[in-house]
């Protein structure tokens, strides 16, 4: 819907008058924790008599979702056949990488290195 111009307003900013610290001030004030455990023991009593929704908002809130994707079957036979395992290389790499690269003074050699090219081309 398009919307129409309407004449002669006085020209500014609006402010509105309530806003979402309003709403959840009246909120915290009226809802107690006790309202608030009885809800969340109401929700965990559904969900233990197989109530999907309360199973669902009890995990939001317990566990959250899922940060990416799960692997597709065929990616996990792929990775079984390979013995490989995703979670132990990923928890393994700065270990594995620390013995390949050991940490003794290649920093600041590089660093100390990049300061002294630094210097001569700046002469």
């Amino acid at each position: 819907m398009a919307k129409r111009k309407q004449q002669n307003l006085i020209k500014g900013t609006a402010h509105h008058r309530r806003t979402e610290d309003d709403y959840m001030g009246v909120l915290l004030d009226t809802v107690t924790l006790d309202d608030w455990q009885a809800v969340v023991a109401g929700a965990l009593k559904l969900a233990k008599e197989g109530d999907l929704g309360a199973r669902a908002w009890l995990a939001q809130y317990l566990v959250g979702k899922p940060a990416g994707k799960a692997p597709t079957p065929l990616t996990v036979v792929v990775q079984q056949l390979n013995n490989a395992d995703p979670v132990v290389e990923k928890l393994a790499h700065k270990t594995v990488w620390n013995m390949e690269f050991p940490e003794d003074d290649w920093k600041e050699n590089i660093k100390a290195t990049i300061a002294a090219e630094l210097t001569e081309k700046l002469q």
